[in-house]
């Protein structure tokens, strides 16, 4: 049993759907993007370019871990042998798995007050393990990664897939993302959605949507 941080939050029968990167998790820190930085060995602004450009196909695994960073290699005119592209995917996994305790004071209210859990993560398929396996994993009902999916947010196809799959109707679901672009792909289904900034309003709102 998850014990009540603070009040338990009860929107039982709805499921509420949570992503992971800046919603649970903190943004990797400076010293966490200094790390990358100095392991890369090449100029900043063409690292994270190339960083934040070839993303989306990690995310969907159209590119694995190896051909991502082999990617980035290519485009910064970087040297790296296997070793240094191992360090390279540490570092970065690292980088993501500080987590926002806040916002896990509200999973547990969640849970103990009954209300169906479920994360969706535009993430690489070596993120799954950690979000099942680990202390998160204790808060979840589900977990759906969509390098695993091979779908994206916000493609409504992902967040179909997830309803169906829960077996429940967009007017049951809530869902919650640091972006804007996602939270409205959800909207469009019918889902009623929550732009994160922080772990204050976000419990702000799903209390005031436990409360109707």
């Amino acid at each position: 049993m998850v014990p009540v941080i603070r009040s338990a939050i009860s929107l039982s029968p709805r499921t509420v759907i949570i992503d992971y990167g800046e919603v649970i998790s903190h943004s990797p820190s400076a010293a966490d993007r200094a790390a990358l930085e100095e392991l890369a060995g090449v100029d900043r602004a063409k690292f994270w370019a190339a960083y934040w450009a070839h993303r989306p196909a990690l995310d969907l695994a159209v590119e694995g871990v190896r051909e991502y960073w082999t990617a980035i290699r290519a485009d910064t005119g970087a040297h790296w042998d296997d070793g240094r592209v191992c360090e390279l995917w540490l570092a970065d996994f690292r980088g993501w798995l500080s987590v926002n305790p806040a916002v896990i004071d509200v999973l547990a209210d969640l849970r103990a007050g009954g209300t169906p859990l479920a994360l969706l993560s535009n993430a690489g398929p070596d993120f799954g393990s950690f979000f099942r396996h680990g202390v998160l994993g204790e808060y979840l009902d589900a977990v759906y990664v969509s390098g695993e999916l091979k779908l994206l947010k916000p493609g409504p196809e992902i967040y179909q897939h997830v309803l169906d799959d829960l077996g429940i109707t967009a007017a049951g679901a809530v869902f919650i993302d640091n972006r804007a672009d996602n939270v409205r792909g959800a909207q469009e289904l019918g889902i009623t959605g929550h732009v994160f900034t922080d772990a204050a309003a976000l419990r702000a709102f799903l209390e005031s949507l436990a409360a109707t």
